[in-house]
């Protein structure tokens, strides 16, 4: 085991001693002093702070991107893009730091804002990204592949968000990865890359670990499972399967170059429709 995999593994353990403390002191007589309470939560933090500090794909900066075909086919729109800041969602952790988000605005629009208070949750079917397809962004492998977890509603809206961010986003942390990134596939590229796909549909896996696949081919569907907002693609390309281990690698999409948050483009045999 790595020292990063076992770091990962007492981070979480330190935040579940942290939790379970706490709840005891609530309930019932206080297992340690109420000071010690807190200690496992510090070391929580100052481990997280390591790990993310040291997460990056490459420290001296010189790695160029990797080119890869577009995960998704249609008109879409990039959310926390590198091409804006890096790290692209503001941790290196689970190798994410060149990580985009893209979430599918067809012709004539048709995704729903986010509001501040009502509705607080939308059914994902309002999401026009919901079960888009999903490509191969090269000929590759499949490493992993889970696809059991439900799509849960959206969390579009300020106290969903809120709800989110301050107990759902920790509970999945503390979960693993596996719960953080939601239906998932990995793809081994070769020389040491490997391609992400986050928060996919529940069910809609047409790949198993060991399958090949081809470049363009549908892997699943998009949907909302994990830690998500609204149904997204999150993609990233990382120099290790496991999302504990992994460190970012920078990617450009062919044809497209690597969309900035806000931007439009348009990806794949889906030009000229209404997608």
């Amino acid at each position: 085991m790595s020292v990063r995999k076992a770091a990962m593994i007492l981070y979480r353990c330190c935040w579940i001693a942290f939790v379970v403390l706490v709840l005891v002191s609530v309930i019932a007589d206080p297992l340690v002093p109420y000071g010690v309470t807190f200690v496992p939560a510090a070391a929580a933090i100052v481990i997280g702070l390591l790990v993310n500090r040291r997460g990056g794909a490459d420290p001296s900066g010189s790695r160029p991107a990797v080119e890869v075909g577009p995960p998704v086919t249609g008109r879409w729109t990039a959310l926390n893009s590198p091409a804006d800041k890096v790290p692209s969602h503001g941790t290196h952790g689970y190798g994410q730091t060149y990580a985009i988000d893209v979430v599918a605005e067809p012709v004539g629009g048709g995704r729903p804002p986010f509001r501040w208070l009502w509705p607080l949750a939308r059914p994902n079917r309002d999401f026009p990204a919901f079960d888009a397809p999903v490509l191969a962004v090269a000929d590759a492998t499949v490493v992993h592949a889970s696809g059991g977890q439900r799509d849960h509603l959206s969390r579009n809206s300020g106290p969903a968000l809120a709800y989110l961010m301050l107990a759902e986003a920790s509970v999945r942390d503390m979960a693993g990865a596996r719960r953080m990134v939601g239906n998932h596939i990995v793809l081994d590229l070769g020389e040491g890359t490997y391609a992400a796909y986050a928060h996919l549909r529940r069910g809609s896996l047409q790949v198993g670990a060991g399958d090949t696949v081809r470049e363009g081919q549908v892997l699943a569907r998009c949907g909302n499972s994990g830690n998500s907002t609204e149904p997204h693609v999150h993609f990233q390309l990382m120099d290790h399967p496991d999302l504990d281990v992994a460190r970012g690698i920078p990617f450009t999409w062919r044809g497209v170059g690597v969309p900035a948050g806000g931007e439009a483009f348009v990806a794949g045999e889906a030009v000229g429709t209404d997608w």
